[in-house]
């Protein structure tokens, strides 16, 4: 079996917020993934990986969920991590994730002392976590 791509499907309380906020990171738009207050779709990085956001009402009826959607606020589904090109990128992520109404869960710091790993740990307004890392050697 050959696995082409893979992507990430997640569920948000309120698409529109979703669509401003990760907008306001500059993630990409998905063309043709975006479907009002239904769906926001997002590409990231430079192998275009894919994140959709559906509203939770069509997350649980479109995906067949028959149980309920993890609670956030007691603990993680899964923590995305992105890649940063130097620790003044890791700066201005925590910067702009601040501005555009996230929560920073980790600041901006040297994450192992014998590795030069750099970066810090966000949540989006819905609670799904993301690290930056800048690995600087």
């Amino acid at each position: 079996m050959k696995t082409k791509q893979i992507w990430a499907n997640l569920s948000v309380q309120d698409v529109e917020r979703t669509r401003e906020f990760y907008s306001a990171l500059g993630f990409r738009f998905n063309d043709g993934g975006d479907k009002g207050d239904e769906l926001a779709s997002f590409v990231v990085g430079d192998n275009d990986f894919v994140v959709h956001f559906f509203a939770e009402e069509i997350f649980k009826s479109e995906r067949g969920i028959d149980s309920d959607i993890a609670d956030l606020n007691n603990g993680n589904e899964v923590m995305f991590t992105v890649s940063a090109d130097s620790q003044e990128d890791v700066d201005e992520w925590a910067r702009e994730v601040e501005n555009a109404g996230g929560t920073l869960f980790s600041e901006p710091q040297t994450v192992m002392e014998t590795e030069p790993w750099y970066g810090c740990g966000f949540a989006d307004p819905d609670g799904h976590k993301w690290n930056v890392f800048y690995n600087g050697g």
